[in-house]
């Protein structure tokens, strides 16, 4: 599924569309445009224009477009991939199909070169918006700082999973990130987040850099040493014991009982 790791492999991918004209945009699933935007808003706000940039924050991509248009916001759910020329930011996805089929594109830019941008999602569960409001989402994972951190868990009795998958918090930790981040840094996922004292969150931050540089470097989220004992049955790659199983923050979460506390 698209996590930080992810979006960022295609926000690298769409600087390949920037400063190419735009000739036309094809949004044949209204569904998937969201907070106001229609296939004709999107059409007017960015034909005859180009991409000028690429952002993320977490797991929104931005493409700034020239002139004072607005921002093309682009959300990738659980199954969505971005595709450039032919080309995918991400080949394999876990927990999603990835057969080429035209039929799951929900959202292109066509370029006047004949070249294209496309959104491909199976599933239906990512987004398209215009301007979309950055200020609904916390610090980005890849660089929030340990002050940062400390506050956003603060007094909060919720579960540190919850917390850090809290996208309004804490931008960019999907469900692997955070139980590879939490079982190498040794912290039970169902704590409650004001529980953790300084030493478990100084812990915490090192691995949430360290792990979403990992995954950076290795090929994405499903790289993790966690990932191929999250299976019933399955054991800790540390301490060879059973793996716990949960719902926490409403998302299946494992952790090992031995060395997360």
């Amino acid at each position: 599924m698209p996590e930080l790791p992810e979006v960022e492999f295609y926000r690298l991918l769409a600087e390949s569309a920037v400063d190419r004209p735009i000739k036309t945009v094809d949004a044949p699933d209204a569904w998937y445009l969201k907070r106001g935007a229609t296939a004709r808003s999107v059409r007017a706000a960015l034909r005859g224009r180009s991409f000028v940039g690429t952002r993320r924050i977490g797991k929104l991509l931005l493409l700034d477009v020239s002139g004072d248009a607005p921002t093309l916001g682009l959300h990738f759910g659980m199954s969505g991939r971005l595709i450039v020329d032919g080309v995918a930011g991400i080949d394999d996805l876990r927990y999603a199909s990835n057969r080429e089929l035209t039929a799951w594109d929900r959202f292109r830019v066509r370029f006047e070169d004949g070249g294209d941008l496309r959104m491909r999602d199976p599933r239906r569960l990512g987004a398209v918006e215009l301007d979309p409001d950055e200020s609904r989402l916390g610090p980005d994972a890849l660089t929030v700082s340990a002050g940062e951190l400390a506050r956003i868990l603060g007094t909060s009795t919720a579960p540190v999973k919850a917390r850090l998958m809290d996208q309004a918090r804490l931008a960019g930790v999907g469900n692997l990130i955070a139980d590879e981040v939490l079982w190498r840094a040794g912290v039970d996922p169902r704590r409650p987040a004001r529980d953790l004292d300084s030493a478990d969150v100084k812990q915490l931050h090192k691995h949430v850099r360290r792990t979403i540089k990992d995954f950076l470097t290795h090929g994405g989220s499903h790289t993790g040493d966690l990932l191929p004992h999250r299976v019933t049955g399955g054991l800790c790659p540390k301490d060879g014991v059973a793996l716990q199983r949960a719902q926490v923050g409403g998302r299946t979460t494992y952790w090992c009982p031995t060395h997360q506390t």
